[in-house]
């Protein structure tokens, strides 16, 4: 399931990097010494969409939202609780409506946008679409997901989109640490199940801090 959370403008700009004050709001409305923090991430969340930015960071519009993803329910309830009891993000930017959606019915095979920059690492190397072995290791992550949950976890696969014309790489940083991380759509194959599975908790690593959310 999708909660889209339509924002309020701000009155103060909000710096390029954001990425840490968005995951602290989520634990915030998780609430206090939730069991989220570390170990495998069964939800995602985008970055802030619709925005226009300057040289000194970033101003929200009309239009402007974010998405959060949750393979569990109960997960949802909990954020929704906390949304409305704390419905403040950062910089004066207020969480003006919440819209609830259903995790779509998918195919075989599908091709999804990244809400925010893939990021591949296993132990202090980072993977991009440049790079053949990130297709193994985005499935590995994916598959270790489906396990968790107790779904089947066989037959299904990630790769970054080759056909895409316009991939690049771009470098996080997350609280001081430099991420190489890639914008460019995947192909996730597998059960429908499998694949909305993927909609649902993204993709590669670090989903628990916004990488890897998916449109």
């Amino acid at each position: 399931m999708r909660l889209y959370l339509a924002l309020s403008k701000n009155n103060t700009i909000i710096p390029f990097n954001y990425q840490h004050l968005l995951t602290g709001c989520f634990h915030k409305w998780l609430g206090k010494n939730n069991k989220q923090h570390g170990g495998v991430s069964m939800y995602s969340f985008s970055w802030l969409m619709n925005t226009t930015t300057d040289k000194n960071g970033i101003w929200l519009r009309d239009d402007s939202y974010m998405f959060i993803s949750v393979y569990e329910s109960v997960m949802l309830k909990k954020i929704i609780r906390g949304i409305q009891e704390s419905p403040n993000l950062f910089n004066d930017v207020m969480i003006k409506d919440i819209m609830i959606k259903e995790t779509p019915s998918f195919a075989s095979q599908e091709q999804f946008v990244a809400a925010s920059p893939i990021f591949v690492k296993r132990k202090e190397k980072h993977y991009t679409y440049k790079n053949k072995e990130a297709n193994d290791l985005m499935t590995e992550t994916l598959q270790t997901k489906l396990k968790k949950a107790g779904l089947h976890h066989e037959n299904c696969t990630v790769e970054f989109d080759s056909s895409y014309a316009l991939p690049k790489t771009k470098l996080i940083r997350y609280n001081e640490i430099k991420n190489r991380c890639s914008v460019c759509p995947v192909i996730v194959k597998g059960t429908p199940e499998q694949v909305a599975f993927a909609w649902e908790v993204g993709i590669g690593s670090s989903t628990g801090i916004g990488f890897g959310a998916l449109k």
